[in-house]
């Protein structure tokens, strides 16, 4: 059984610039965004390094979503806030930033016996009927994860990349304590 693997899918982020912001005037500036106000007041603001999405509202709030790690958010607006600063729409805040969820994936590089951890574990739930993971709520880091037999899982809830490998590595002892994983082929 090799070391778990991790892997930061998405990092979301609430971005807080305390004024106004014309959308119209970014779309008249950089025709690249998308802003439909008849179906949503966001304006969606899309690069490509780092690849992220971040919506912003005329109250000066946005929401950065893509990135992979937490300096690709505070990249992204550092360059969202540049390009709009360089078309002439004025901003004078700086953005307090907050990670609000991260979402990684994982890889325990060994079978999981979901049926027994869903006996010894507790806040789990596991409704195999329903969805093949069980869903374990960690306390410490305040974590969900979501483990699939075949040892790959999902963690969600994070508020920052350190406790993704915190949590990785506390369920693989645990689990590995208990006796609960096992070599595929076993």
């Amino acid at each position: 059984m090799g070391n778990p693997s991790v892997r930061i899918e998405n990092v979301v982020a609430s971005v807080v610039l305390d004024q106004y912001i014309d959308l119209e005037a970014i779309t008249r500036n950089i025709p690249t965004v998308d802003y439909n106000p008849d179906q949503f007041p966001g304006l969606v603001f899309r690069l490509n390094r780092p690849k992220t999405a971040t919506l912003i509202f005329s109250s000066g709030k946005m929401v950065c979503t893509g990135a992979k790690s937490e300096k690709d958010v505070k990249r992204a607006i550092k360059k969202i806030i540049s390009t709009l600063k360089s078309k002439g729409i004025v901003v004078v805040g700086k953005p307090k930033i907050t990670i609000q969820n991260i979402v990684a994936s994982a890889n325990l590089k060994a079978g999981v016996n979901l049926e027994k951890a869903a006996m010894l574990l507790e806040n789990v739930m596991y409704e195999p009927e329903q969805f093949p993971g069980l869903i374990y709520r960690m306390n410490e880091p305040k974590v969900v994860l979501l483990l699939f037999s075949s040892g790959k899982m999902v963690c969600t809830g994070a508020k920052r990349e350190e406790e993704v490998y915190v949590a990785v590595k506390k369920i693989n002892e645990k689990l590995r304590e208990m006796g609960l994983l096992y070599e595929e082929g076993d």
